[in-house]
Parts: C-alpha cells; structure tokens; sequence
C-alpha cells in the first residue's frame, strides 16, 4: 500500500511538472495590454509570447509592482521600453526597471531633462549594453508579430524645435538589429535641448499586432495632435481600436482632428486617482461620449487590460 502512494505521488509531480513545462513553453498566443495603475503617470506594457514591451514608467516604483504582476518571475528581460518624452510622471519609474531587469532596446527621443533623476537614469542606461534608439516619423520596428510604427516626432520637427548638443557624440557603429528594420547607428540619450515645452516632442507611436491597432500618444498638445491627424488623412489613413489619450486626459491634449482620424472603438486614460489636475477633464471625456468611444481609466479601475486574437479584441475584467 506504502509503495502505491509513493508512484501515485510521483505520478502527480510528473504531470504538475507537464502542467508548468507547457505553460512555459506554449505562452499565451494572445497579445494583452496592461495600463499599469502607475498614479499621475503612464505606464504601459504590451505582452505578447516572452516578448514584452513597456511604454513609460511612471512617477514611482509602481511600474515594478505591474512588472511583477504580469510577467513570469523568471523572465528578467524586456524586449523595448519605450520613454515617449523626459518627464519625471513618465520616466521616473524607470530607474528601478533598468535595475532590476535586463534591456535590450531602450527608445527615447533626444531631447534632454536637466534633472538629477534623468541623469541616473541616463547613466544606467549608458552603463550598461543597451542600443539608445531615437525614433522619428517614418521608422518601423518589429519585434516578433508586434510592429511599432513611429509617427511622431518628424527629423524636420525636430530641426526646427530642438539644438543638439555640440559635444555628444553619437556611436557610428552599426549594429545587427533583428528587431528593427533600420540602418542603426548608435544613438545618444539626451543629446539635444529645447527651451519648447517637452510634451510637444512625445514619441506617439502605433502598436500593431496583426488587425489591431494601439495609438499611444505621450503627452502631445493640441498642435501635434493635429499635425498627427493630419499627417495620418493625407498619408496613412488607417482605423484604430484602442487610444491612449494624450495628457492623462488633459483638455490640452486630443483633439477632435485626430479622432476623426483614427475613429477609435476604445479609449484608456491614464490618471490619479484625486488627482490635483483634475484629469481627466470633463471637456474631454464628453468629446469620447459624443463619439461613442468606451472609456476606461486607472484611476477609476485601477490596471486596465486588454487582450486581442489579432482579429479581436476584449477588456479583461
């Protein structure tokens, strides 16, 4: 009898241990969307597979907590982070992400911070071996299915709104990205300077992953919203699903332009709860309901995620 519960024992190990094996070696084939509960910030992360994606960090270490809430404790690597502009409510959160997990493509524009705690960062960036990317308008990346499609800030946007730094010089060794599509050159974070407001030089970016299609916009004004729209009109007319909305929901942020645009099914607005802004306001949200648009915010339900087959999508309660 002894040695009969001894193989039923065995027996279960066996088959928990299958059980682990096939979650780890068959993820889910889904793509899933968290917009982390970061505070008055963003902090988003696109999963996909083993591949990852984070889109800013946040005011604080809250981004870690998501981090860890969603992605296996052994998987120590992110694929691309991704910092839309040099703003302590998007980059702050990052410090510790870039301590406690391995990068491989850090994608930031150039424009510089100043700060004390954008010089850590930069220095845990630079010390490290990570390719500093910065994307402008017209690049594409891929990593897995998952394509990043960049449509702002433009080369020409930032001739004309930012003065590089005469003594950076940027590493001209090029390298053999299997992610990217692009002549890489090496990159400077934090090489030029702009006495414009940072939130008008915003990465927005497109994610796609087969049929959907994710607009994540930064902080841009009302000004680059338009342009945006514009641009998207005459050039790449395309339908979106989901959109973060500019600005934690500032009324100085989307615009009706670029809605028109995009004609999002979904929208996710990123924002304190109680916050001292009063993000999000009310001229925006009433924008999103005269459209018909879903709206969901952090501040309100706290992480909102999405998952999508490709030819789906669905929020995950």
């Amino acid at each position: 009898m002894q040695i009969r519960w001894k193989y039923l024992y065995l027996l279960l190990l066996l088959i928990t241990a299958t059980i682990w094996l096939a979650v780890l070696v068959y993820p889910d084939r889904n793509l899933k969307i968290i917009a982390c509960d970061v505070g008055q910030g963003d902090g988003f992360l696109a999963i996909y597979g083993k591949t990852e994606i984070l889109i800013d960090g946040g005011p604080n270490n809250n981004i870690v907590d998501c981090l860890s809430k969603y992605l296996p404790f052994w998987d120590r690597t992110i694929e691309i982070v991704l910092l839309t502009h040099p703003q302590k409510d998007h980059y702050m959160g990052l410090v510790e992400v870039f301590k406690r997990y391995k990068v491989k493509y850090f994608l930031a524009n150039s424009l510089d911070s100043g700060s004390q705690e954008y010089s850590l960062l930069k220095s845990l960036v630079g010390g490290g071996t990570i390719n500093v990317i910065n994307p402008t308008r017209g690049m594409s990346m891929r990593v897995g299915l998952i394509h990043l499609d960049i449509l702002h800030p433009s080369d020409e946007f930032l001739a004309e709104n930012a003065e590089e730094l005469k003594d950076l010089k940027t590493d001209n060794r090029k390298n053999d990205i299997r992610i990217a599509q692009l002549d890489y050159k090496g990159d400077v974070l934090g090489s030029s300077t702009s006495d414009k407001d940072p939130n008008i030089f915003s990465i927005v970016a497109i994610l796609r992953y087969k049929d959907f299609d994710g607009l994540f916009t930064g902080d841009i004004s009302p000004e680059v919203s338009d342009m945006i729209a514009q641009e998207l009109m005459t050039n790449d007319k395309r339908l979106i699903e989901y959109i973060k909305i500019p600005h934690h929901g500032s009324k100085n942020g989307l615009t009706q332009n670029l809605l028109k645009a995009v004609d999002p099914e979904l929208a996710v607005i990123s924002a304190g709860k109680n916050n001292s802004y009063g993000h999000p306001h009310e001229e925006i949200l009433k924008i999103l309901r005269d459209q018909d648009i879903k709206i969901l915010r952090t501040d309100q339900a706290g992480d909102v995620i999405i998952e999508s087959s490709g030819d789906n999508y669905w929020v995950v309660p």
